[in-house]
């Protein structure tokens, strides 16, 4: 949600090429949020506003909010039923507003993340419940890991990846300095489809940009293109591109 460049995202090129994102974690809402009718729930980093609207549909109340302006108006479009706001994770303005917090594929954006954890906590009615999944440990090792090696290949300057991956006792920790008694933990490996044959260099103009941002449009081409080569052997299969993704999932109640 919050990364130095939130409006690089295309929620149109999200839709069409990383669906897999909200498809594979619709669970998340039913058998980890477990929405009720008449709750508040606050779906932080809603992106283009799937998961926000199955939500909504349980009767629950939902207010959807992502730093993209981008991502908010296609949410706005698709689903004009559901209240979507445009706010920085780092600057909640909500005082125990919500029931529930809700975050998929959001929080390994936000760095810091102690910072985002306690406006979340700030959000929550006492007793009020914060259900999520994030990138978790090794998440994207094999990306990270081309991507790295293809900026030593054509002698560029390394740089610093823009998400934080956790490990469950590192969440764990961040979640109790917050405020928080967590309930449930779980990682797990999903090796996740990356559309077309193109899927590899899909997935970094989608999810990269802000990383590579500070490389010439040539040098990015460059190191993407090396990227690619790179992974190959490990990440391309006879179904197509599959990207090594690692999540982490947590309930935690304030």
């Amino acid at each position: 949600m919050t990364t130095p460049t939130p409006d690089h995202w295309n929620a149109e090129h999200y839709r069409d090429r990383h669906a897999f994102v909200y498809e594979s974690s619709r669970d998340l809402v039913a058998d980890w949020l477990r929405p009720q009718v008449g709750e508040r729930v606050l779906d932080l980093g809603c992106g283009s506003g799937e998961l926000s609207a199955q939500i909504a549909q349980t009767g629950a109340t939902v207010t959807g909010v992502d730093a993209s302006e981008a991502m908010i108006a296609a949410a706005r479009g698709q689903h004009p039923a559901v209240n979507f706001d445009v706010q920085d994770a780092q600057t909640l303005p909500y005082r125990a507003e919500f029931d529930a917090v809700f975050s998929n594929a959001a929080l390994h954006w936000m760095k810091p993340l102690d910072n985002v954890l306690s406006g979340v906590s700030l959000s929550l009615v006492p007793g009020g419940r914060l259900a999520l999944e994030m990138g978790g440990g090794a998440n994207v090792l094999a990306v990270r890991e081309a991507v790295e090696q293809a900026l030593s290949d054509l002698s560029l300057p390394a740089l610093e990846h823009v998400w934080i991956f956790p490990s469950p006792a590192q969440l764990a920790a961040l979640l109790e300095e917050a405020g928080f008694t967590v309930e449930r933990l779980h990682l797990f490996k999903r090796p996740s489809l990356l559309v077309g044959e193109d899927g590899f260099r899909a997935w970094l103009h989608g999810f990269g940009a802000s990383w590579l941002a500070p490389l010439s449009e040539p040098e990015r081409a460059a190191v993407i293109a090396r990227a690619e080569e790179l992974a190959r052997p490990k990440l391309h299969t006879a179904q197509g591109w599959v990207a090594d993704y690692v999540r982490l999932r947590a309930l935690a109640v304030k």
